[in-house]
């Protein structure tokens, strides 16, 4: 389902009409065959049968589904909507092909046990994506604005002269102290990672070697830091006596866009990861030449080349409980789907809680659950417009930041624009670029509960509290451009984001603050009931989740088959 919802008249179909196991045509279109033209009676059922259900096609369940088909399993995806991807699926209108979510990539390229678990999980199933690189992004702050480029050295200049006398030696004694310790932080593949004791054999044991010679090679000093990473990154940078005020402002931007809390609440081993990706030499960042459908699009190849199913339009109504075991899936049609082994959820921990017989959720887990602080929602802004008037020389990505005393985290602050028809131009019509502003877990969802959608009151919000992404635009674009010859305007709230990403409250995920609180695991107290994505360990992000949703289809299989797919891809 196209995920933003369109402003004056324009307005997105509702969820469509219950299906049956649908079939792939073409790239980047998806058949999907109705069972009927009219909803079936919920005593006519049809069941069907598959060893695996994942709920939901966002990138943690897509790369749980593809890799268990990869193990020979019979799995099927169920997903409410016509498009797959969840919130990093595409949408086109008139044309212009828009993200709905992710569109900062690096490491997708990556091979080896280093390598970005998205891309490992690629490598298994034998595809690869096609990329354009790139090495900077503009950024607008109430010091200046300037291109960032990603590098050892390359910050440097900017931070002489928007930043501190001591700027750069801090920046200096920041990547000193964290680049040695990516080589322990990303010494285990998590490819390799399982949810029960075999993790002995797959992780551990097999990876040992490196990790204690990492270990080594780093010294008393650098073993000692190692201990810190899983702790938040502000010790870290508190250890090092880092106190420039932009570096610190700089590096909670960074953590906020990575995961959706500043540097106090993120894992180090995280941010040192993130660093040794965008701050070592010869490194760069990635776009899909397709944009992020190519994501989508690469992983469900990998779901059918194995025989896996996807079935789109088929929403779940909930999670069938037998015996208190899991045992399949009951679609809003009135369609049972039997699932032998397990049942695996993609949703939120709070809209899988809301798939479950009442009746069979012990109390501690519901009030976990309910009790577990949720980020806040998104504002988009996506725009289709003529190239004429605009620089030739327009990057891809830009941030916007209106006031770093209120916080990264502060609503109506933080803007990141998008144009990724710069770097694909097939993205767009001839002559034309394609735009996706948004602001990034910071939108309240209070400020929209309880709206009726088509009220006037609705539109003047929406018009509201859109105008700081459209005023980010404009002083990204410059004055060639202009709001009313944009030929697609499409404003999203979080009622946008509720609605069509079926995310509760909108929201971006879990806000759990590292040292404090950790990410669930991937078991539930429901047997042959698990768990994939941004609620579960290791988070939010697309690497978290697509190592979600491989450690979730490697505790599925046996050691055996677990160990034979790390030899066959080489980690």
């Amino acid at each position: 389902m196209n995920m933003m919802m369109g402003v004056g008249s324009l307005r997105y179909p509702p969820p469509g009409l219950p299906l049956v196991l649908s079939e792939r045509v073409s790239s980047s279109k998806w058949k999907v065959q109705v069972a009927s033209s009219s909803p079936p009676s919920t005593t006519a059922t049809v069941t069907a049968e598959a060893d695996v259900v994942v709920v939901g096609s966002g990138i943690g369940g897509l790369c749980c589904a593809a890799l268990l088909a990869r193990y020979e399993q019979d799995v099927v995806v169920v997903e409410s909507h016509d498009q797959p991807g969840g919130a990093a699926h595409s949408f086109d209108i008139k044309g212009y092909k828009f993200d709905s979510g992710p569109s900062l990539f690096s490491g997708l390229q990556s091979r080896g046990p280093q390598a970005n678990p998205l891309a490992q999980v690629l490598d298994a199933l034998g595809e690869s994506l096609p990329c354009a690189t790139y090495d900077s992004w503009m950024v607008y702050i109430p010091e200046g604005e300037f291109l960032s480029r990603i590098g050892p050295t390359e910050f440097f200049k900017d931070l002489e002269k928007y930043a501190g006398p001591n700027a750069v030696q801090e920046w200096k004694k920041l990547l000193d102290a964290v680049l040695p310790l990516s080589t322990a932080a990303m010494a285990l593949p998590p490819l390799s990672i399982r949810g029960d004791l075999g993790v002995l054999s797959t992780a551990a044991a097999r990876y040992a070697p490196s990790l204690i010679k990492s270990f080594v090679q780093m010294g008393p000093q650098g073993a000692l830091g190692a201990t810190k990473l899983l702790r938040p990154f502000s010790e870290v940078l508190d250890g090092l006596e880092l106190k420039d005020p932009f570096i610190r402002n700089w590096i909670d931007l960074l953590a906020f866009l990575l995961a959706g809390v500043k540097t106090n609440g993120i894992l180090s081993a995280e941010m040192i990861y993130m660093f040794a990706e965008w701050y070592k030499p010869g490194c760069c960042l990635e776009y899909p030449l397709d944009g992020t459908a190519a994501i989508v699009d690469a992983l469900i190849r990998g779901l059918e080349k194995f025989g896996g199913r996807i079935s789109l339009r088929s929403h779940v109504e909930k999670i069938v409980v037998e015996s208190g075991r899991a045992v399949g899936v009951k679609l809003r049609s009135g369609q049972f789907i039997r699932a032998k082994k397990a049942v695996v959820s993609n949703a939120s921990m709070w809209d899988t809680l809301n798939l479950l017989p009442k009746e069979v959720i012990p109390k501690s887990y519901s009030d976990r659950i309910k009790s577990t602080p949720q980020c806040e929602s998104f504002m988009h802004l996506h725009l289709g417009f003529d190239a004429e008037g605009i620089r030739d020389d327009l990057g891809i990505h830009h941030i916007v930041v209106n006031d770093w005393g209120r916080g990264v985290d502060a609503d109506q602050n933080v803007v990141l624009i998008s144009v990724p028809s710069v770097l694909s131009p097939n993205l767009a019509p001839p002559g034309k670029h394609v735009l996706h502003a948004y602001m990034p877990g910071t939108e309240p969802f209070e400020l929209w509960e309880g709206l009726d959608r088509t009220s006037a009151e609705y539109r003047k919000l929406k018009a509201e509290r859109s105008e700081v992404m459209w005023k980010a635009v404009e002083r990204v674009l410059g004055e060639g451009f202009k709001r009313e010859k944009c030929e697609v305007k499409l404003v999203g709230s979080p009622l946008t984001h509720e609605r069509f990403l079926r995310r509760n409250r909108g929201t971006y995920g879990p806000a759990l603050q590292a040292g404090k609180e950790t990410f669930p695991g991937h078991s539930t107290p429901i047997p042959h009931l698990f768990c994939c994505g941004d609620s579960t360990f290791p988070g939010i992000g697309v690497p978290a989740v697509a190592a979600s949703g491989a450690i979730v289809a490697n505790s599925l299989v046996s050691v055996s088959q677990h160990s034979q797919l790390l030899d066959a891809i080489g980690i």
